[in-house]
């Protein structure tokens, strides 16, 4: 597809999933209310539990406005996520065959389930990761925090964790769709699994190695599994390649190990 019609077609894609991420926010905006209290509800349950006070607070007059907006798209996100994970599917996937295509129906079906599992993996560690941060407040004091940052850093969190664990299904589809061979994300495992624990620590806001480690070892996981599948995908299409005599992917030939490469294949001098 020419540079120009993959342009096209992610402009399309991005507005369709911005349509749906507004409807989902409109949605949002009714869930406001309990929704705000499920958020505040580690701080303050932290905070009653040491004997201290600290209460959630809009500094400004628009604060207030602009963080039921940031609500209501974060549940928006959440809610519509099955919709926008298969606009990102079909821009991946643009020029496959109308039964790959229908291989759509189980990406949606893994990815919708995992953005959803990494989501509450994050909710999960919430109020561990407030009770730390909540243990300097000193005795008989009260911790005034400002709104804006302490849901935007919750609604990061939770958001951050989502898509990472919806990642080993994109591997999937760029492998399904030819673009990355199961060959090139094996080589790169060891850099997969130091990203994965450096993205844990940051996004972890408690300083304890557990809960690191936690948050780390189902993103290895899935990742793993996933190679697994790439591989498995690239076996199968090898064999109906080298069945119907054509060479396979990488450019070997039948009687070839796979991954040789294509520049020790030379034509034999002919006579002088």
């Amino acid at each position: 597809m020419p540079l120009r019609e993959h342009l096209v077609e992610l402009r399309k894609r991005v507005f369709l999933a911005a349509c749906g991420l507004v409807v989902g926010a409109i949605g949002g905006w009714l869930l406001f209310d309990p929704v705000f209290h499920a958020l505040q509800e580690p701080l303050l349950n932290a905070a009653e539990a040491r004997g201290a006070s600290a209460s959630v607070n809009f500094g400004g007059l628009a604060s207030a406005f602009d963080m039921r907006l940031k609500v209501s798209f974060f549940l928006g996100a959440i809610l519509t996520s099955p919709w926008w994970l298969f606009q990102l599917w079909a821009f991946v996937t643009p020029g496959l065959t109308r039964r790959e295509r229908g291989y759509a129906v189980g990406f949606v079906g893994a990815a919708a389930p995992l953005f959803l599992a990494g989501s509450y993996l994050a909710w999960t560690t919430m109020p561990t990761a407030v009770r730390v941060m909540t243990d300097f407040i000193p005795e008989q004091a009260t911790n005034l925090i400002d709104a804006q940052n302490y849901l935007s850093f919750v609604m990061r969190f939770v958001l951050a964790f989502g898509v990472a664990f919806v990642l080993p299904v994109i591997m999937v589809a760029l492998n399904m769709a030819g673009v990355v061979r199961a060959s090139t994300w094996a080589k790169g495992w060891r850099w997969a699994v130091m990203l994965a624990f450096v993205f844990a620590a940051v996004m972890t806001p408690t300083p304890d190695a557990i809960t690191m480690v936690i948050m780390a070892l189902p993103i290895c996981g899935l990742y793993f599994i996933a190679l697994g599948l790439c591989l498995l995908h690239d076996r199968r299409v090898d064999k109906a390649r080298v069945a119907a005599g054509l060479p396979r992917l990488d450019g070997t030939m039948a009687d070839e190990p796979a991954g040789t490469p294509a520049s020790v294949h030379s034509e034999e001098p002919g006579p002088a």
